[in-house]
């Protein structure tokens, strides 16, 4: 008797197709100028191996526009500063506000390789914790096209000018929004017809307009943007523009500064001071008035979180400060 056997084919792992790059505007080299920058040779494999600043490089070319300037203070200043001024306004909102500094934005060919690059200042996520935006920080890019756009780029036009080419490709890409900033403090090589200040682009119908206001820090305007970037030490006047922008966007969002856990804690730690301080002054008070001497110091002997009315059934029954203090330590050791 045959004896048949039943065979079931294994399944051969397929690999997962990789991801079909975005169809991403390429505007022509020749429209494009690149003011400050000097035009290097870099074919792709020295770009792979590449470490130091650029502005933009291409491909087909095998050309990357790099600053003539060396990195200085004024140029760097703003974009560090950003950081610590959106941080504030996170705590303030109650959320985080995360900065990635430097950044490079890629375009990718039919084969998934960078065709075009563009280094940007800095890049500003209001949310960075969307699921979206996980995988982003271990990324070596932002894919143009592929990865979610930042809410706001900066651009700091120290000693170059991006309105005739880096502005032109974040129109293009369709960026949300851009801010040009043109320190006060001056460089040499700068053109004279690019005065200090801020600048902001908002994309609308495909193309960018300049606006007073940031759309995306809702109330916050260019020069008040312009002076908080190029202060050295935060004024008054500046943290209270934070708060007011840091409020605005809790509202919309139904968050606030106790939901920032460094804030909670202060403002916790200066309600349990306050509520101390309150203690201690009324205790002096029903001292004084029964003609018992007290120390000025007489906060340092009450014991944390003891309700009023001990304290004060302590003032009002003790003969001396001494004995005041004996009484609330044996409230605290029957406890």
């Amino acid at each position: 008797m045959a004896v048949t056997h039943s065979w079931t084919p294994v399944p051969v792992p397929v690999a997962p197709a990789k991801p079909k790059p975005a169809t991403v505007p390429m505007l022509p080299l020749s429209e494009l100028e690149f003011v400050g920058c000097e035009a290097v040779p870099l074919t792709r494999d020295e770009y792979r191996r590449y470490e130091g600043r650029l502005e933009v490089w291409d491909a087909e070319t095998g050309t990357a526009w790099r600053v003539r300037s060396p990195t200085s203070a004024a140029h760097e200043s703003p974009t560090r500063g950003l950081a610590d001024l959106v941080g504030r306004i996170a705590a303030v909102r109650g959320s985080t506000i995360k900065c990635y500094g430097s950044t490079d934005l890629r375009v990718r060919d039919a084969e998934g390789k960078p065709r075009r690059v563009m280094q940007a200042d800095d890049v500003v996520y209001l949310y960075p914790s969307r699921p979206d935006l996980v995988g982003l920080v271990a990324s070596a890019a932002i894919v143009v096209g592929e990865h979610p756009y930042p809410d706001v780029v900066l651009e700091v036009d120290h000693t170059t000018d991006v309105r005739r080419g880096k502005l032109r490709l974040y129109e293009s890409w369709g960026f949300p929004e851009v801010w040009v900033e043109v320190p006060e403090h001056r460089a040499p090589s700068r053109r004279r017809n690019r005065r200090a200040g801020l600048t902001i682009h908002l994309l609308e119908g495909g193309a960018y307009r300049e606006s007073p206001v940031s759309r995306a820090f809702p109330g916050w305007h260019v020069k008040e943007i312009h002076t908080a970037l190029n202060e050295i030490e935060r004024s008054g006047w500046t943290l209270a523009v934070l708060e007011r922008v840091g409020r605005i966007l809790g509202e919309r969002d139904g968050t606030g500064p106790d939901d920032d856990p460094m804030l909670r804690s202060l403002r916790d730690e200066s309600r349990e001071e306050g509520e101390a301080r309150g203690r201690a002054k009324m205790a002096r008070e029903f001292l004084r008035a029964r003609g018992i001497p007290c120390s000025e110091n007489l906060s340092a002997g009450i014991p944390d979180g003891l309700p009023d009315s001990v304290v004060a059934a302590a003032a009002a029954a003790c003969d001396s400060e001494r004995d005041f203090h004996a009484r609330l330590r044996a409230h605290v050791g029957s406890d």
